[in-house]
């Protein structure tokens, strides 16, 4: 192997694979991250068994080669180089990699690419093509929902639905449950619905942070994999084995109450509850009072024994008759954060029934919040 890189673009490179390495794990080759020579390109893979993540950047090879190193190493030595020239090189005989940039030079030792556990090849089977944007905000507003104990592991997923033209997520963690519709930009010929872990979307979501192109989803016939094609990156992952609750029966049909809000205004007087919530099981308490011939009004308090209490007013269009509810304030700060239109609707029966949370002018996502039960 012999080849010249800029240090530039293989710090990039090193950076994205590196969210792949294995930090625990009892197959130390995991730690590594493999190079390999790809048609003028050189080719950088890092897997811990569930994501795998290859990144190509542009090189000039003179020599043909692949070899792993480990990666933490590799990144941290490289992170320190200057902006110039990166010449890489392997011994022909030796599993030594010798790397020189500017007055600097290193020797690595590393492990035959043999031992590299080999990536899932995923190429027959459903496809589709999502905008980068679109998909960047519907993980944004759903990964969040997805369970973190692995108590029940359908719900550490993001159920992941394709159907014509249209695809749907949605995360839930037993207490809340968000859905995210986005359009695809090629119909898909068969309906297909699989499970996402959230930590790929989550992955997936910082690597679309420079995308532009439209991103090629690839789910293999046996439903156990899942490739995500970017620029210049490819990402492979395990998909989660069961069955998705049937969430569409969880969200309310009806309402009592529709109360229309500022969602800065109602963020901002969420987020100060929650200072006095703390101590309060995080508890926020929402009345909505209907103002009849002037505005109406949403009320957000918090109350904690030891520490005293809040109570915060904002403006509100108030439909229907008076409510009360009381919600998590972290459930509640999450979904409000992730809202970029200037309002949201707050849709409630009774303090024992599931709130609706949606975008005023966007029908693409519903968030539904179990409640608190208190005494009022």
């Amino acid at each position: 192997m012999e080849l010249s890189c800029l240090q530039e673009n293989l710090n990039r490179g090193l950076g994205i694979v590196a969210r792949a390495v294995a930090s625990r794990t009892t197959l130390p080759i995991t730690q590594n991250v493999l190079l390999a020579t790809d048609q003028s390109r050189l080719k950088l893979v890092a897997t811990n068994l569930e994501i795998a993540i290859a990144c190509w950047i542009g090189a000039k090879v003179e020599k043909e080669g692949t070899i792993t190193v480990p990666a933490k190493l590799l990144t941290e030595f490289v992170s320190t180089l200057p902006n110039d020239k990166v010449e890489i090189s392997l011994a022909p005989k030796g599993k030594t990699l010798v790397i020189k940039c500017a007055r600097f030079e290193a020797r690595v030792s590393g492990v035959e690419a043999s031992e590299f556990p080999p990536i899932p090849q995923v190429e027959d089977g459903i496809s589709a093509k999502v905008e980068a944007e679109k998909l960047r905000e519907g993980i944004a507003k759903v990964v969040f929902a997805a369970a973190a104990e692995e108590s029940r592991p359908v719900l550490t997923g993001v159920n992941t639905e394709f159907e014509g033209d249209t695809m749907t997520l949605a995360a839930a963690d037993g207490f809340r449950l968000a859905v995210y519709k986005l359009p695809l930009a090629v119909p898909v010929a068969q309906k297909s619905e699989v499970i996402i872990p959230s930590r790929t979307y989550a992955e997936i979501g910082r690597l679309l942070g420079e995308q532009e192109e439209p991103v090629e989803i690839v789910v293999n016939q046996a439903r156990s994999q899942a490739l995500f094609k970017f620029k210049n990156v490819e990402l492979v992952t395990q998909l989660i084995q069961g069955t998705f609750p049937k969430y569409a029966q969880l969200i309310p049909q009806s309402h009592t109450t529709r109360s229309l809000v500022s969602v800065s205004q109602f963020l901002r007087a969420a987020r100060t509850a929650s200072i006095f919530a703390r101590d309060g099981s995080g508890i926020v308490r929402l009345v909505a009072t209907p103002g009849g011939d002037k505005p109406g009004k949403l009320t957000v308090s918090a109350r904690s024994e030891e520490i005293g209490d809040d109570v915060g007013e904002i403006d509100a269009i108030v439909e229907g008759q008076e409510a009360k509810i009381a919600f998590n304030a972290r459930y509640l700060i999450d979904v409000l954060g992730v809202i970029r239109e200037e309002q949201v609707a707050l849709e409630t029966t009774s303090p024992s029934s599931p709130g609706l949370l949606k975008p005023v002018g966007n029908d693409n996502y519903v968030h539904v919040v179990m409640p608190m039960f208190v005494q009022w």
